[in-house]
């Protein structure tokens, strides 16, 4: 399976491993909101150590096991598909950082299924 490739625009929502939502994760929530939406796709990256607003630092180091690490959820579609997503996270972001990103699609590929 192929899909579009050129301008794009790529959303980066930058949170904490245990924010919730109704008792799951809220990265969870955004992935199941993202393909829900027939988004292009989505990842979420867990971060091995970081800070945001409230400048507490979180890591997982072994000294210094933080239970609440930084995680990425990068989402990347068409410009107007991305825009209108973004009103779905309302609710669920309330202590993080999301990002826009204009980006360009070189490929865009994906598995057949049962291969």
């Amino acid at each position: 399976m192929t899909g579009p490739t050129g301008r794009a625009l790529r959303l980066t929502i930058l949170i904490g491993e245990s924010d919730l939502w109704h008792h799951k994760p809220v990265y969870t929530e955004i992935v199941h909101r993202a393909h829900a939406a027939g988004l292009a796709g989505a990842s979420v990256f867990r971060g091995i150590e970081g800070f945001g607003a409230s400048s507490l630092i979180h890591t997982q180091r072994l000294l210094s096991l933080s239970e609440d690490l930084p995680v990425a959820i990068v989402i990347v579609d068409d410009e107007q598909r991305v825009r209108d997503f973004l009103p779905r996270l309302d609710e669920l972001v309330g202590e993080g950082l999301v990002m826009l990103d204009d980006c360009e699609v070189i490929r865009y590929a994906g598995r057949e299924h049962g291969k």
